[in-house]
């Protein structure tokens, strides 16, 4: 019933808990009051019973009732006043949930980067087998180790989650990562060489604002990563490709490039290039450095999937000392993309002044996901999961290429490591694309990795799929029609 004029509590019938249940008291109350809601039992601006009475009433503890109206208050249903107590909430009219996030039934005219992302989250879109996913799967990461690492983080140092932490990220991050570079030949100290981010796309987001105007030239490997494309489109800056082959750019149209577009910047992935995993020689390594000495731009070095390379790759950062040169990489790939933990390193010039443009964005980025990565890397965790999950992904990649063979696809150039698989299925990727939307299968056509979407035979490859039969009978069955 609802409230009268004085605001005495509505009568509602008594809550027996039932004990013993696997259900805990808390969510029994919670799901009762929540169930009397959604039939009007207790209508809006309804008072529920004070916490003092309900407890008396149902025969259980205040904090048990407490905690359900919480939880109740965090869902919307009720409402607590001051002084008054807890009321129920008008519903507000909308859309109902069901139709506000079923996906369309009829795909885009074009397969264009934005489609492509909302399919590789599960939760937005119609997709049963993602072989088009940029994360492997969940049991291959090791979530235990993560786990552990973030309450034995929330222990040591329970502080860190209520403070805004270090502008440049947490302090013994920086220095494990300092020491860790050094190791591969990048001299990098840790308060003026590097800067913590939200991860790669943070880490890039904040060096195009930092360095760009609209009308400037960048200079971006093709095939490449298809979300740089659409994130420099958004700068209003001008975009040319490069070709990449299984040692890196070709140096020839490069250099073309470069007289005739004058660029600012050059984006590669010097180390398991995504979508091909090939991996930059030592001999193109230093061409790249000269033309950029010679033609006056900076270079970007995305080192997502680096740690995929047996050893350690060659790095332009290594070669110019952080001069002309920013390395930028994080852990999604190998450790939690959820913990959002990347890294920038650079001249401390442009440290400096991206500390400030991070500042003004978002202010610092998560102490408490900073200090979970130092640990796991402090403690040599990350480099045995790392050295497991490296085996796997390349057991799983052999695989993968075997049954590509079998179902008539071909690899001109064999991946040297990585999670992708870059593969000629000989016809318009794109219309195989569509075609296994359909079918509730996500792949990633060679149109999206192309700077200008210029049409490709080409698709890539998550080495996931090397066991997963649905998949390959898909696939078999349309490669065949």
């Amino acid at each position: 019933m609802p409230v009268s004029k004085h605001g005495t509590p509505a009568l509602m019938p008594r809550w027996e808990p039932v004990r013993g249940s696997d259900t805990t008291l808390v969510v029994q109350l919670e799901q009762e009051l929540a169930s009397r809601i959604a039939d009007h039992t207790l209508r809006a601006g309804s008072r529920l019973p004070s916490v003092r009475r309900m407890a008396e009433s149902a025969g259980v503890s205040r904090f048990t009732v407490l905690e359900a109206y919480d939880r109740l208050v965090s869902k919307g249903l009720i409402e607590p006043r001051p002084g008054a107590g807890y009321f129920v909430r008008p519903i507000a009219s909308a859309a109902p949930l069901a139709d506000m996030a079923a996906p369309p039934t009829a795909l885009p005219p074009q397969l264009d980067v934005a489609w492509l992302l909302r399919g590789m989250f599960p939760e937005s879109a119609a997709v049963e087998i993602s072989a088009a996913a940029g994360l492997l799967p969940a049991d291959w990461m090791n979530p235990d180790m993560v786990n552990a690492a973030i309450r034995a983080a929330g222990r040591s140092a329970p502080a860190a989650c209520l403070g805004y932490g270090h502008p440049q990220g947490y302090t013994p991050l920086r220095e494990q990562l300092a020491t860790q570079l050094h190791s591969q030949g990048i001299a990098a100290n840790r308060d003026q060489n590097l800067m913590l981010t939200a991860g790669v796309t943070h880490a890039l987001d904040l060096l195009f604002r930092l360095l760009l105007q609209p009308g400037d030239t960048v200079m971006v490997e093709d095939p490449g990563w298809f979300l740089i494309f659409g994130r420099l489109a958004a700068c209003g800056v001008r975009i040319v490709g490069v070709p990449r082959g299984p040692d890196g750019p070709d140096l020839g149209i490069m250099e073309q490039l470069a007289v005739t577009h004058k660029p600012k910047l050059f984006l590669i992935n010097s180390a398991v290039h995504n979508p091909t995993g090939h991996t930059l020689s030592a001999a193109a390594a230093h061409d790249v450095l000269r033309l950029a000495e010679k033609h006056d731009f900076l270079i970007i070095e995305d080192d997502t999937y680096a740690d995929f390379h047996p050893g350690v790759p060659v790095r332009l950062a290594s070669l110019d000392r952080l001069r002309r040169v920013v390395l930028v990489g994080g852990y999604a790939k190998t450790l939690a993309a959820g913990l959002r933990v990347g890294f920038l390193a650079a001249s401390p010039e442009l440290i400096l002044r991206l500390t400030d443009l991070k500042l003004l964005a978002g202010l610092t980025t998560s102490s408490l996901g900073e200090s979970v990565v130092h640990r796991l890397l402090q403690e040599g965790q990350y480099r045995r999961q790392v050295a497991r999950l490296r085996q796997r992904v390349d057991q799983a990649r052999q695989r993968c290429l075997e049954r590509m063979t079998a179902c008539g696809l071909t690899v001109p150039h064999l991946p040297s490591a990585g999670i992708f698989v870059w593969a000629d299925c000989g016809r318009n990727s794109e219309v195989l694309a569509r075609q296994a939307a359909e079918r509730g299968v996500l792949l990633a056509p060679g149109v999206l990795f192309s700077p200008v979407q210029a049409p490709s035979s080409c698709i890539r490859l998550t080495v996931s799929m090397a066991d997963h039969p649905k998949f390959w009978s898909v696939l078999q069955k349309l490669l065949s029609a």
